[in-house]
């Protein structure tokens, strides 16, 4: 029996001393190609799958992997949510994200979560087994691509340091969800001058709609900067 609390403990009737790993990814041909991949190793045991964020975290209650391999853009629940219930639930799990994305935001959002390194999709098969093993010895595995994107980010300018407060009580309730009547109502402001402060928003964050706005938002820690929604 496997103690609570206990992520590091084989289970499953697996052999005693393998990385226990859990995949997440909501391609069926990238989930069966890794999970060759893992199954070809001789002191790394593949315990679950799973094909969206949800059932993520339930295999990962219910197995509690050394390692969770996750993707990142999944239904039901995306990889970075996953990533946060699994590793505040389970903190003797390590998640390593492999995904397709190597935007900042993706890649600090994922960090943010809990997530212990991100490797990327393109890298070859040993790569992936020593991220899994790095990540199960505690390490951080990063790519090097996703690291010089963090670099870059730290030396660029914050993109809100372009916006006026206007603009930031504009973003703010575009978050909310407001459509644009609605938010020149709040602010008692034309619609027309709401259009304005959004084109310049965007320009502002690299987005070219509101959904890329509002994910950008929310995925750089702005609602949270600002003390909540209004």
């Amino acid at each position: 029996m496997r103690g609570a609390g206990d992520g590091h403990v084989a289970g499953g009737g697996g052999p005693p001393g393998r990385i226990r790993v859990l995949l997440a990814d909501d391609h069926g041909v990238i989930r069966d190609g890794l999970g060759r991949l893992i199954g070809g190793l001789e002191d790394v045991e593949l315990v679950a799958t799973a094909a969206d964020g949800a059932e993520a975290v339930e295999a990962a209650r219910r197995e509690r992997p050394d390692v969770v391999l996750m993707d990142l853009e999944m239904p039901e629940l995306d990889g970075i949510e996953a990533t946060r219930r699994i590793v505040g639930e389970l903190p003797g799990t390590a998640v390593l994200v492999l995904t397709s994305f190597s935007d900042r935001a993706r890649i600090v959002g994922a960090l943010e979560a809990g997530a212990c390194g991100y490797l990327l999709k393109d890298v070859d098969a040993a790569q992936v087994a020593e991220g899994i093993r790095a990540a199960a010895r505690g390490e951080s595995p990063l790519d090097p691509r996703a690291a010089r994107t963090i670099l870059d980010a730290r030396s660029a300018p914050d993109p809100l340091a372009g916006l006026s407060q206007r603009e930031r009580e504009v973003l703010d309730l575009l978050v909310e969800g407001l459509p644009n009547k609605l938010i020149a109502r709040r602010l008692e402001i034309s619609e027309k001058t709401v259009k304005t402060h959004l084109t310049s928003i965007f320009r502002s964050l690299g987005v070219t709609d509101r959904t890329q706005a509002a994910l950008w938002a929310e995925r750089s820690g702005f609602t949270e900067r600002r003390g909540g929604r209004h």
